[in-house]
């Protein structure tokens, strides 16, 4: 199924049915008085976050959605019916903005969790409802208050622990295939990674934590160039970043240093928040390095990026590195947590 992580609809909520004139006729029974009964309330509109669901694409096609209107009162003092609520599912991680105005309405982060977002119009009052001791037989009725109309931005930011960024062909699918069960494509060219994938991390018998891989950023991503201004704000929830490096790029002209700072200033260009996150040096594909020749390009990186955070050198390929790595994660979500409470 296409990864859609962005759509817009239009949610009506149900029309508040009108109020009944009516008199009570019947034989034997001289001036009955009034009896009309009030409209049904309309239906209103909820938004509920759903885990199975992982995407927005079910969007694509259906993009009204309306719940059902109140019926309108009767006489002999009855109700009309009020319209159901209608619930539609989103994926967890959906937030939700008016259109019109720009607001936030809601941020659906836990599943099962229900927001309304459209009120069901009211009911109006039936004649009955007018009867007073200097009113005996009332002709005033109110109709049904239309339903609220809105149009909602959903955009689907994947909930994850750990994020994955690099340059394109770095070797972010093949590292989080190899740390989980994940299966993204994975080719020898560019931008092979389209959508984001999320693979859980297992640290023994009861650690687990989420990882989530991007597609590669490039110089002018947080401008909209490549694919990471669609993408970037998927790693707004993460808990810490794993900058993945080739170490050993292909290209003799490649720079990895000059690589790294470029990503750096394209999520503080994005997001200053998200540039403050924990984040990571993961050097890749040492495989490919002679322990000295390797020694001298660590050496020479974090040298020319003044680095002073935390570095692993790791080989996605054949799993080198990768379980102390998952090990080091699991211990800094922790002590992140801990922090927390």
């Amino acid at each position: 199924m296409k990864f859609v992580d962005e759509a817009t609809i239009r949610v009506l909520a149900g029309n508040g049915g009108h109020g009944c004139l009516s008199f009570r006729r019947e034989k034997y029974v001289a001036r009955g008085g009034p009896d009309g009964g009030d409209g049904g309330a309309g239906g209103s509109v909820y938004l509920v976050a759903d885990s199975s669901l992982n995407t927005l694409a079910d969007f694509r096609v259906a993009r009204k959605f309306r719940a059902e209107s109140g019926q309108g009162g009767a006489g002999r003092n009855m109700t009309g019916k009020s319209g159901d609520d209608l619930e539609i599912r989103v994926p967890q991680g959906t937030t939700v903005h008016d259109v019109d105005t720009g607001e936030l309405l809601c941020d659906l982060t836990e599943d099962g969790q229900r927001q309304k977002v459209a009120e069901g119009g009211r009911g109006g009052l039936g004649n009955t409802r007018f009867k007073s001791s200097t009113n005996r037989a009332p002709r005033k009725t109110t109709r049904g208050t239309p339903g609220e109309s809105r149009h909602l931005r959903l955009e689907l930011k994947v909930l994850a622990d750990v994020g994955l960024l690099g340059m394109p062909n770095a070797g972010k699918s093949t590292l989080i295939s190899a740390m989980s069960e994940a299966r993204p494509r994975i080719a020898d060219y560019p931008f092979t990674t389209l959508h984001p994938n999320l693979g859980v991390v297992r640290v023994g018998r009861l650690q687990s934590f989420v990882m989530a891989d991007i597609p590669g950023l490039i110089e002018g991503a947080a401008e909209g160039a490549g694919l990471g201004i669609r993408f970037l704000k998927h790693l707004q929830r993460t808990r810490l970043l794993l900058h993945v490096v080739d170490i050993a790029p292909v290209d003799p002209a490649a720079d990895p240093g000059e690589d790294v700072s470029a990503i750096a200033r394209e999520l503080e260009k994005f997001s200053p928040e998200l540039a403050t996150k924990p984040r990571w040096l993961v050097l890749n594909k040492v495989d490919l390095l002679r322990d000295d020749d390797l020694a001298v390009a660590r050496q020479m990186l974090l040298e020319q990026l003044g680095w002073e955070g935390r570095v692993f050198e790791v080989s996605a390929a054949t799993g080198a590195g990768t379980e102390a790595l998952a090990h080091a994660v699991i211990q800094a979500l922790e002590k992140f947590e801990e922090e927390e409470a």
